[in-house]
């Protein structure tokens, strides 16, 4: 099932997107179902199915839900490892070692105030000269750490900023609009192999596309569960949480985010995710 939101009577309602059309799920919000199917006992998608409308409309997705925290992986793909211990001058410095070793490298990217969705503005810093997209594939998590849903996520990043003290990599990664994802959750039964997923990104600037990359998920050095487990471990995560992956696409300085910019993340699975950028 995919699910998510749209704009409906002028409020965000919850909705099950079947190709281009939508069925509202009135009167709740897909926080509102959530809690509602973990209270009951349920599954979300039987929920979802038992309380949708039977009118459908071509509605465009919003932000799918507002995750009451979000966290991110990296040094999950070998070349986002080569490529940070290259920034910082070292042919195999601590992020080769953090992705050979068995504990990931996981960092608290914020709340629900940092998330946009498809169509709205992603944030560049006002004091970045090399903000990138980082594409990644997402995971919902609910109660306990169990894997609600999957969606595509941008992990807009100050790579300069990090580039200059590791300590500073709170100020790179958390900001205003630091965090798209969307278009929807795709449940596990119609996503059952998180690792056969191909990621697309571009970059277009005034018409020209400035840069295309892709990524399989199946070149994903870690274990979805492996990463969960880690994230919880002695940290339990409140409901719902959106916990991104890391990404294997790399944009570089020359291709830098500038105001304007669209960048578009497209997965077969789960759709397209396209925001514009801007200066926050």
């Amino acid at each position: 099932m995919r699910l998510g939101q749209i704009r409906w009577r002028n409020e965000p309602v919850a909705a099950i997107f079947e190709g281009r059309l939508a069925r509202p799920i009135p009167d709740h919000s897909l926080f509102d179902l959530l809690r509602r199917a973990e209270l009951e006992k349920t599954s979300l998608a039987d929920l979802a199915a038992e309380q949708a409308s039977a009118h459908k409309e071509e509605i465009p997705p919003i932000l799918p839900i507002s995750p009451r925290e979000v966290w991110a992986c990296g040094c999950t793909y070998e070349s986002s490892a080569a490529f940070r211990d290259a920034e910082h001058g070292t042919r195999e410095g601590f992020y080769a070692y953090v992705h050979r070793e068995p504990r990931p490298e996981i960092f608290f990217k914020g709340t629900a105030r940092v998330c946009v969705g498809p169509g709205q503005p992603i944030g560049i810093r006002s004091d970045s000269k090399f903000t990138a997209p980082e594409p990644e594939l997402a995971v919902l998590l609910g109660q306990k750490g169990k894997v609600l849903g999957y969606t595509l996520a941008n992990d807009v990043s100050a790579w300069d900023i990090e580039r200059e003290n590791p300590l500073y990599l709170p100020q790179s990664k958390v900001y205003t609009a630091c965090c798209s994802f969307g278009p929807v959750i795709v449940t596990p039964d119609e996503l059952a192999d998180p690792y056969n997923i191909e990621i697309t990104c571009t970059i277009v600037r005034d018409g020209k596309t400035r840069f295309s990359g892709s990524v399989s998920t199946s070149r994903l050095a870690r274990r979805i569960e492996t990463l969960i487990e880690y994230l919880t471990r002695s940290n339990p995560v409140p409901s719902p949480t959106l916990m991104l992956t890391g990404t294997g696409i790399i944009v570089t300085e020359n291709d830098a985010l500038a105001p304007g910019d669209v960048v578009t993340i497209s997965a077969p699975q789960i759709g397209e995710l396209s925001n514009p950028a801007a200066v926050v």
